[in-house]
């Protein structure tokens, strides 16, 4: 067992070590959620570079619900962490399935809202985003795999700003688990 703890901390800290050196920036910032802050996290250098995906993937995939059996989020800041993490657990002979959930319904075609292999009404799916702030925008995904008929129940994310986002999924009854907070960086 100390052999996988070992594994998932010293991943842990290479992830770590690449968010501080290639997302986070200090300043004046309007942040999505509207907020200003002196903060500013943009995990996209990392997790669509191989081995920060990979780092996130190993991490998420021990983090997860083990009962899940779909991982989803919203485009576009999604899209790495669902195609890595469905990838990973592939690798390790895990079937894992996932979802991309469009911000806006496309108007030709099947206007589908949400891409991906059609599933079973009821099948938990747990929701990747790379920073919760408020948490509005994962709010919307979940809603939006609610009206089809997914459960969630847990949201994975990289980093929690915590400023409110903890407490609006709560709300939600979805549990977030993130590897980090903003205090990881200050």
């Amino acid at each position: 067992m100390g052999n996988f703890s070992e594994k998932y901390d010293l991943n842990k800290a290479k992830l770590l070590k690449q968010l501080i050196e290639k997302s986070y920036k200090r300043g004046n910032f309007t942040l999505s959620s509207g907020k200003k802050s002196s903060h500013y996290l943009n995990c996209k250098p990392v997790s669509l570079n191989g081995e920060g995906l990979n780092l996130i993937s190993d991490l998420f995939l021990e983090l997860k619900d083990s009962s899940s059996k779909a991982v989803a989020g919203l485009t576009l800041g999604a899209d790495p962490l669902v195609s890595g993490l469905i990838v990973k657990a592939a690798s390790q002979g895990l079937e894992l399935n996932g979802l991309i959930i469009r911000k806006e319904i496309k108007e030709y075609g099947t206007k589908a809202g949400i891409e991906g292999p059609t599933l079973k009404g009821g099948t938990l799916v747990t929701v990747l985003e790379d920073v919760v702030t408020t948490a509005g925008s994962v709010i919307k995904a979940i809603k939006k795999l609610r009206e089809n008929n997914y459960v969630v129940k847990e949201v994975l994310s990289i980093v929690d700003r915590q400023e409110g986002g903890c407490e609006a999924l709560n709300d939600e009854n979805v549990k977030l688990k993130s590897l980090f907070t903003i205090k990881d960086f200050l």
